[in-house]
């Protein structure tokens, strides 16, 4: 695995691209809000919209972003301007007639991991002349639900979901559900991970099992035989991420030496200090973490402790969205974002093009390692371990 370590000029770089989708994100975002509004009768037809320069103060969103927004509702004939006067809900006889596709995407937020996936989904529909409508629902189920029935009342061709398929009574249940509804709907990031063969649902995601076996793997190589895991609870990726943590452990006969899970709203310098503390008492010399604000609150304990990393600690963390800025720059599992975005995408237009004569689309895609100091490769590294015989 090459080694990936990044200048600071690259980090600036790669900061860029992060703002600029970013930005882009906050536009639509806010334009679905209104568009939401507009629909549900909160402004009816006729009725004035708020100034951009008062909603650039009420939300804190630059002039520029707030005028995207209103460029694009104008765009889709859902708003009209008049010189002088403002911006105003169009009549349905003023509201052109919709002459292109549009996309549904549904994700529970637009921070961190998923502006790079909705960068790749937006660049492929853009591509193809598709349109795309963006909800979010802030990991709340109610809202999750709300937005659906929005998408699919505002006539959207296609929907790609992020659904909530973890923490409920019956996932396959709300799988077939998702699956049956009267538009073509792709999931990404999201799949029934124990429904084998019974799978009948369309998806593109990173695969994080894959993801955690191979940094096991990774760790192994270097040396370590008393690995830990640390994750957070009641996370969908975690919960793939402990599979492959604990396939990899069996694969290559070791014995997890330790192995916590707390809420990310638990996760404070004290219980940083306190897992130090427990890792060195169990001699571990490894540890995995998901994710990467987990990872750097450990390295800050390491340092409080007298930890070493990567000398007494070695530390692969699972993201790879905040890794490079850590003190001690963190090797990552690093998911394919964009490419899943972008692939999610292509596979909805291929099913909107050919209907049922398009085959079932379930694609994984594997993450990849990003080698930096954490784990200490470039001083441990000798002859790579063998790879385990695998049953």
């Amino acid at each position: 695995m090459a080694d990936s370590s990044r200048s600071g000029g690259s980090r600036r770089r790669t900061g860029s691209v992060r703002d600029t989708a970013a930005r882009n994100l906050k536009f639509q975002s806010l334009a679905a809000e209104l568009r939401r509004g507009i629909l549900a009768g909160d402004w009816p037809t006729g009725a004035k919209l708020p100034t951009e320069s008062g909603l650039s103060q009420e939300t804190g969103l630059s002039l520029t972003t707030v005028r995207r927004a209103f460029d694009l509702l104008v765009e889709e004939g859902l708003v009209v301007r008049r010189q002088g006067s403002g911006s105003f809900v169009a009549s349905p006889r003023q509201q052109a007639p919709r002459t292109r596709r549009t996309v549904g995407v549904l994700v529970p937020d637009t921070k961190l991991y998923y502006p790079r996936v909705l960068q790749g989904i937006e660049e492929a529909l853009s591509a193809a002349g598709v349109g795309l409508q963006l909800a979010t629902y802030h990991y709340d189920r109610a809202e999750e639900d709300r937005d659906l029935d929005f998408l699919l009342e505002s006539g959207v061709d296609g929907l790609l979901l992020v659904p909530t398929l973890t923490g409920i009574e019956n996932p396959g249940v709300r799988a077939g559900e998702l699956m049956s509804l009267p538009v073509p709907a792709v999931l990404l990031e999201r799949r029934l991970i124990d429904a084998g063969p019974g799978d009948r649902t369309e998806h593109v995601c990173s695969d994080h099992l894959g993801g955690a076996y191979d940094a096991v793997l990774h760790l192994h190589r270097l040396g370590h035989e008393r690995i830990a895991l640390i994750t957070r609870s009641r996370n969908p990726t975690g919960v793939a991420v402990a599979l492959g943590f604990r396939r990899a452990m069996d694969d290559l006969g070791l014995s997890g030496s330790f192995r916590h899970e707390a809420e990310k709203a638990q996760w404070t310098a004290a219980l940083a200090d306190r897992m130090i503390a427990d890792l060195m008492e169990s001699r571990t010399t490894a540890a995995l973490v998901f994710g990467d604000r987990e990872a750097i609150l450990l390295e800050a304990a390491a340092r409080r402790h007298g930890t070493q990393i990567p000398g007494q600690l070695a530390l692969v963390s699972y993201d790879d969205e905040t890794a490079d800025i850590a003190e001690v720059p963190l090797t990552a599992v690093s998911p394919p974002k964009y490419r899943v975005g972008r692939m999610a995408a292509e596979v909805l237009l291929r099913r909107l093009s050919e209907g049922d004569a398009c085959p079932l689309h379930q694609v994984l895609l594997r993450p990849r390692i990003v080698v930096r100091a954490s784990c200490g490769a470039a001083a441990l590294r000798a002859e790579p371990r063998p790879l385990p015989e695998m049953s």
